[in-house]
């Protein structure tokens, strides 16, 4: 078994290990209203083409998010609200990523994905998961425990005690993160968040297929009609 310090680093260059990518990630919370499901299914080309689909609860098939980028253009749909968005793509920091930021020490750098994906959402920290080692992972007490298997891929199981850069409302000495990590490519195929032992968060990939073949339109969108446009 690898260290963390062996894993993290393995884990930078996740993406890298892969062409094209169909991946599915279930998200279930659980609060006191209940338990709620959140569903992405990612589409993925390199470089620069990318395509995330969101849907939330067990309501109709017809409410869903969509993300697409092309490296140049991001468009966004919401079909609940029927809003959507064209939108260069947000430039990024200059001077601490990549070859600009050689200089700096490691936790200084900014990871900077070959492809990108929405930020701050499951799918960019399962696929692109440097960010999250170095800015929560590394904050914490952590450890790997264990081998083990997400959607028949094996994987290795890290945890931390009380990581410090979260927000305030899990801020509590009994908050744990439990990952699994394939093996083979270093993506997170599970992340589960606990609070005195009780789940309140569990995410899994149902589907990871590295180098999958893709159909020529996957990366196709038309904004449907009646779509209102927003600047």
């Amino acid at each position: 078994m690898p260290t963390i310090d062996e894993l993290f680093t393995f884990m930078r260059d996740a993406e890298l290990r892969f062409d094209t990518l169909r991946m599915r990630i279930e998200e279930r919370s659980f609060t006191a209203d209940g338990e709620h499901l959140v569903v992405n299914e990612v589409v993925l080309r390199h470089p620069d083409d990318a395509r995330v689909t969101t849907v939330a609860g067990q309501g109709p098939r017809g409410n869903y998010d969509v993300w697409i980028s092309d490296g140049e253009r991001v468009r966004t749909y919401s079909s609940i609200h029927r809003f959507g968005t064209d939108r260069p793509v947000r430039r990024t920091l200059v001077g601490v990523s990549g070859d600009e930021g050689r200089d700096l020490p490691g936790p200084s750098r900014v990871y900077r994905p070959l492809t990108a994906l929405p930020m701050e959402t499951l799918p960019d920290t399962f696929i692109h998961p440097a960010g999250y080692c170095q800015n929560v992972l590394a904050t914490g007490a952590c450890r790997v425990v264990e081998a083990g298997s997400v959607a028949d891929r094996e994987t290795i199981i890290v945890e931390c005690d009380h990581p410090r850069t979260i927000e305030m409302a899990a801020d509590r000495p009994d908050f744990r993160i439990r990952l699994a990590v394939d093996r083979a490519d270093g993506v997170i195929l599970r992340l589960e968040e606990s609070m005195g032992g009780v789940v309140t968060r569990d995410a899994r990939a149902t589907e990871f297929s590295p180098d999958a073949p893709l159909a020529p339109n996957a990366f196709d969108f038309v904004f449907p009609t009646g779509t209102t446009m927003l600047y």
